[in-house]
């Protein structure tokens, strides 16, 4: 499946440093589900750091918290799905660790929350257990 969006900037080939730059490549038809994401991810996790990693947007909060991109049918959002969630996104293409959202229907923005909210509370569990392992 191709990537509408890459990581080289199409006005003049520099690679993108910001998730504006990125959102602003991304096929207009997916410009508005990449910022409604992006603002759920920062509403739900405002400490979390943000950045481009693997040519995409990424979120770290105490470890990797999210990735997303956008697609010619889709936006992919990865490293946040587990097992125990996957029901709850039986609606979506899913695959380890990620979700397919289609642009032709609304993103499943209280999902997402509660996705987001259980990646936060694994990752500071995580921490947790390796600070007392020291």
């Amino acid at each position: 499946m191709k990537k509408a969006a890459s990581k080289k900037n199409a006005k003049n080939g520099a690679s993108m440093k910001t998730v504006d730059e990125y959102i602003a490549a991304a096929p207009k038809e997916a410009r508005s589900k990449l910022v409604q994401l992006r603002q759920t991810i920062k509403a739900v996790a405002p400490e979390a750091e943000e950045g481009i990693s693997y040519g995409m947007p990424y979120y770290k909060y105490q470890r990797a918290l999210v990735g997303f991109a956008a697609y010619k049918s889709h936006i992919g959002l990865y490293g946040a799905l587990t097992e125990e969630q996957r029901h709850d996104f039986q609606n979506y293409e899913t695959a380890k660790g990620s979700i397919r959202f289609p642009l032709d229907k609304p993103l499943p923005v209280t999902l997402i929350k509660k996705l987001i909210k259980q990646r936060i509370k694994n990752n500071e569990t995580r921490i947790k257990m390796q600070q007392r392992n020291r």
